[in-house]
């Protein structure tokens, strides 16, 4: 037999003779109609996110078809395989509680199958992230394709899209100002096709990041789903992936500190979701780099939003595709980019600015001396409630909100949100923080997309549109208002949002960054010695797994065993 390493002789399965090995591979193989002459090509493994419980996906076996003709053009065999599909609408707890999960199953089936490159298919919030995990952890030359946003729909006259304006027609039904009939219609109009949210969410806020990333086909972020140009973007995606398999070209070539710091550039300045630093930082660890909030916090401070999509602006995702993409965005913030941090094309970040179409008249992507917001759409806080941190989303939220005091609503977990916040007996008013405790990583949740507290029915029948809500949950990209989250450390393990008690003052400054709660230390101190840590059920399985090594908020969210040292 051949002595060679590449395609299907690549990590043969063990029976104690690599002759046999091969000889029983290529004998199965066979039977389903392959020749030698294709069986002896560099293989690129496809991967398969499509589930009919994913109709962010939907178009995924139009996409595979796609990338495998342009891996046969560029003289690969394609070679498609399935992992896990997450959806955000349809996981339960969370699609957060999968993200690890599936990050394993991609680095474990990349590692077990014969491939020379990979094509990373996905689109719905936490599968990039996953996606990238696992083929930064496995190395094998990687590279990305998003499924693409949806096509945006109309209601009554009033153009709309997922999901931004689905919180904003439910808060409006809550509310009373619209009835169940319109509710029930608009219901048909908000999701216009397959594919991830039209909005700045995470989707689309971690479609940009990978192409900052340099992880992606410039110019691959923002096709919509269902159009030519998203099926030209795979074809193109397969081709290259034969390239990067035959130059060996690996994901820690590119994704270095430089690359991350470039990520987080481009995450600030689409006012993109607070979700996106916590994948950002996991997929990092893979590779042993760490991001630092503070330096998070500085980058924000001089890069200001420049993309005008919802929920930070008006457009959606099909209107920066026609106004030219990310590249317009990369092309803006040039000067504070790190030129020299290489691509999946082979060529360096500042190279492939160069190489894009020149610019014209458009006004989704602003100029920097005109920008959206000043500064970056995340700012970190800290202080006594959140020593190790916390988010908020201020491109997103009410700047009359930001430096205030306000009376402490508590609310102890989900369940204690569910039961009462619509209550009419609830004590509470506009000027008091709604706090959500136990919400966070091991708090039984798996850190859900609950930070969006809903204004109690109460208020916002009476007209209160935004007030400040705090906790160590997250948010949906796709949500706005002034919201506190990701506090670090969490409530469930005796984080200091255990200690806070209805009643308790809090001090909010996003100008200085601040977030203290207004107790003396004494008073912490005998609450702290009276707390009792909550121990969620999880005897069995993954949830087992989860609840013994998933670590916090600013660390990732990811396993302690799968972080690089």
């Amino acid at each position: 037999m051949s002595g060679k390493k590449d395609g299907l002789h690549k990590g043969l399965t063990t029976y104690g003779d690599t002759g046999f090995s091969l000889f029983l591979r290529k004998a199965f193989i066979k039977g389903a109609g392959y020749t030698d002459d294709a069986l002896d090509r560099r293989i690129v493994g496809i991967i398969d996110t499509g589930s009919a419980f994913n109709p962010c996906h939907g178009n995924s076996a139009q996409l595979i078809e796609a990338v495998k003709r342009g891996v046969m053009l560029a003289g690969g065999l394609p070679m498609d395989f399935p992992v896990i599909s997450i959806h955000e609408s349809f996981a339960s707890p969370t699609s957060m509680f999968l993200r690890n999960l599936m990050s394993m199953d991609v680095e474990e089936m990349i590692r077990a199958q014969p491939m020379d490159a990979v094509v990373l298919i996905g689109g719905c919030d936490k599968t990039v992230p996953a996606l990238l995990m696992g083929a930064a952890s496995a190395n094998l030359p990687a590279i990305t394709l998003v499924t693409g946003a949806m096509l945006t729909g109309s209601h009554e006259g009033v153009r709309v899209g997922a999901c931004t304006d689905c919180r904003r027609y439910w808060a409006r039904f809550r509310a009373q100002e619209i009835d169940a009939d319109e509710v029930s219609r608009v219901n048909n109009q908000l999701v216009a096709s397959v594919g991830f949210c039209s909005v700045m969410g995470t989707a689309s806020t971690m479609a940009c990041v990978t192409e900052g990333l340099g992880m992606m086909l410039p110019g691959g972020a923002s096709a919509p789903a269902v159009t030519a140009d998203r099926i030209r973007v795979a074809e193109r995606t397969g081709s290259l992936a034969v390239e990067m398999a035959a130059d060996g070209l690996t994901p820690d070539k590119i994704l270095t500190a430089d690359a991350f710091e470039n990520a987080l550039r481009v995450l600030l300045a689409i006012g993109g979701s607070t979700n996106g630093i916590i994948h950002l930082t996991a997929i990092a660890g893979r590779l042993g780099i760490k991001l630092d909030l503070d330096r998070l916090d500085a980058l924000g401070r001089d890069t200001p939003v420049l993309v005008d999509l919802k929920p930070s602006g008006q457009y959606y995702m099909e209107d920066l595709h026609k106004a030219g993409g990310v590249p317009v965005l990369l092309r803006e913030l040039r000067p504070l980019l790190h030129l020299d941090a290489l691509t999946v094309t082979g060529r360096t970040l500042g190279e492939e600015i160069d190489r894009a179409a020149a610019g014209f008249a458009q006004d989704v992507v602003r100029p920097r001396t005109n920008p959206i917001y000043p500064q970056g759409g995340i700012a970190v806080l800290r202080g006594n409630l959140a020593p190790n941190g916390a988010l908020i989303k201020q491109s997103a939220a009410d700047p009359k909100l930001f430096e205030r005091e306000g009376r402490a609503v508590v609310f102890e977990s989900l369940d204690d949100l569910a039961a009462r916040i619509d209550s009419p007996d609830l004590d509470v008013t506009a000027d008091d923080f709604l706090v959500l405790k136990n919400a966070g990583p091991k708090s039984g949740y798996a850190m859900p997309e609950a930070g969006y507290l809903p204004i109690p029915t109460k208020l916002s029948r009476a007209g209160v549109k935004d007030m400040v809500r705090i906790s160590d949950a997250r948010m949906s990209g796709t949500a706005f208002g002034t919201i506190v989250l990701h506090v670090s450390p969490e409530a469930a393990i005796g984080g200091p949002l255990s200690l806070v008690k209805n009643g308790d003052r809090i001090r909010l400054s996003v100008a200085q960054r601040k977030l203290e709660l207004l107790v003396d230390e004494a008073e912490l101190a005998r609450r702290r010695s009276a707390y009792k840590p909550l121990q969620p059920k999880a005897d069995r399985g993954y949830a087992k797994l989860y609840m013994r090594s998933v670590l916090q908020a600013e660390e990732g969210c990811d396993f302690d065993f799968l972080r690089k040292a």
